[in-house]
């Protein structure tokens, strides 16, 4: 039945770049008797501690332990923007730890998160901490046994680059959102805060909210038939063309009379086209995509995306093999995979799966040309721990978004 329808820059850091240490490192360190790695977390000090065994002494910052003042603004306007750091309040108890902790090590090794913030809290530990002791930094994408054996014996130099990156988003925080930020606990409410992500956002909500108001809205119409054919299910045909071309329907006194006459006439098949369509697998998750999947099939959202998948990358207790990492890290915009970890993926498939679904190559995904490409994909550590090994050991919801990044994995490496 056919119907109508209407619609209508300085700081106190002296080293300049990062520079890998060679042989001669590695054979130093084996000259080391005790060594303080430092890491964020104390769940992620507890996993890599039994790695590493004795002669390593593994403690954790918490976090940031210096920034700049909450009571002024921090930051010397006059004088190049000279950032005033000092210990964050409440962290003075960790520093002492780690100083009294350096003053029994050898050396130091800087093992925070591999990113801007990882590397402005090591610098910043470096200085509370390391006075005339060796410091060097450690990168790892996993956390497991081989990757961090591996960056234990090839430490590198802090990066000057990424330290100066973190300070300048910080001093552009505070010079954006210092003065603005006790309007808005004014006229709208308290503990909001602006800065340089926020005061954006407003202007893109500003510009759209006045699009909107421009907007001159125009009629158009629609006319829709349910169709029955020889085979079953009906469906829905949409008008598109008249005599050949396309038309439009402005308003209901030209669309009715169409609707009328299209009542009385037969409706007959022209042709039938039939296609194969085929999906591919979509590539490995990068940071936002694993948001975004976690909030359409699971509900989440991304505060609680990124705390879950933080606990997954730290560690967590798998009964007797205590505490295990089960996710690599989970803040990137690469979709790139280690051979290793591609080859491990096309084992499982083809023993769990037959050959059948196993590509004769593996499956390559394009990082996009403006991504850092600093880590990989967020993807399981091993193939070991398959989701329904290791579900009596997580909560709920940390299973579910374990076994959507294990899934998106695995999938990744199938035929379409």
């Amino acid at each position: 039945m056919a119907s109508a329808k209407t619609a209508a820059k300085k700081a106190t850091p002296k080293s300049k770049g990062r520079k890998a240490k060679g042989s001669s490192s590695n054979a130093a360190a084996k000259a080391f008797r005790n060594t303080l790695v430092v890491v964020e977390s104390p769940a992620k000090a507890k996993t890599i501690k039994k790695y590493l065994g004795s002669g390593y002494t593994v403690k954790a910052s918490v976090g940031h332990i210096m920034d700049l003042p909450k009571s002024k603004i921090g930051v010397d306007i006059e004088n190049g923007f000279e950032p005033v750091y000092e210990v964050i309040k409440g962290k003075q108890k960790v520093v002492t730890e780690l100083r009294a902790a350096a003053k029994n090590a050898d050396r130091v090794l800087l093992a925070t998160d591999p990113d801007r913030e990882g590397e402005a809290i090591a610098w910043h530990v470096k200085q509370q901490i390391a006075r005339g002791v060796p410091a060097q930094r450690v990168l790892f994408n996993e956390i497991t046994k081989k990757a961090i054996q591996e960056a234990i014996q090839k430490p590198l130099e802090l990066n000057r680059d990424m330290y100066d990156a973190q300070q300048a988003r910080r001093v552009l925080d505070r010079l954006v959102g210092y003065q603005i930020s006790p309007i808005l606990w004014t006229k709208v409410r308290r503990g909001l805060s602006a800065g340089r992500v926020q005061s954006v956002a407003v202007r893109l909500v500003v510009d759209r909210e006045k699009e909107i108001a421009a907007f001159v809205p125009v009629e158009y119409w629609s006319i829709e038939a349910d169709l029955k054919a020889a085979l079953p299910p009906q469906f829905r045909a949409k008008l598109i063309k008249l005599d050949g071309e396309k038309i439009e329907l402005g308003s209901q006194e030209v669309t009715q009379p169409l609707v009328e006459e299209l009542r009385k006439l037969p409706f007959t098949v022209q042709s039938v086209q039939k296609k194969e369509r085929r999906r591919n697998a979509p590539a490995p998750f990068i940071t936002s995509k694993l948001q975004q999947e976690a909030a359409n099939r699971l509900g989440f959202s991304a505060k609680k995306t990124m705390t879950l998948a933080q606990r997954l990358y730290e560690g967590v207790e798998l009964g007797d093999e205590g505490q295990v990492a089960l996710i690599t890290y989970m803040r990137t915009d690469s979709v790139r995979l280690s051979p290793e970890a591609v080859g491990a993926a096309r084992e499982y498939v083809q023993a769990k799966f037959g050959k059948e679904y196993l590509p004769a190559e593996p499956v390559q995904f394009k990082t996009k040309k403006s991504a850092q490409d600093a880590h990989e994909a967020i993807r399981p550590t091993s193939a070991e721990y398959e989701p329904a090994s290791v579900q009596k050991h997580l909560d709920r919801d940390m299973f579910r978004l374990y076994e959507l990044i294990w899934n998106r994995f695995i999938a990744c490496q199938m035929v379409p």
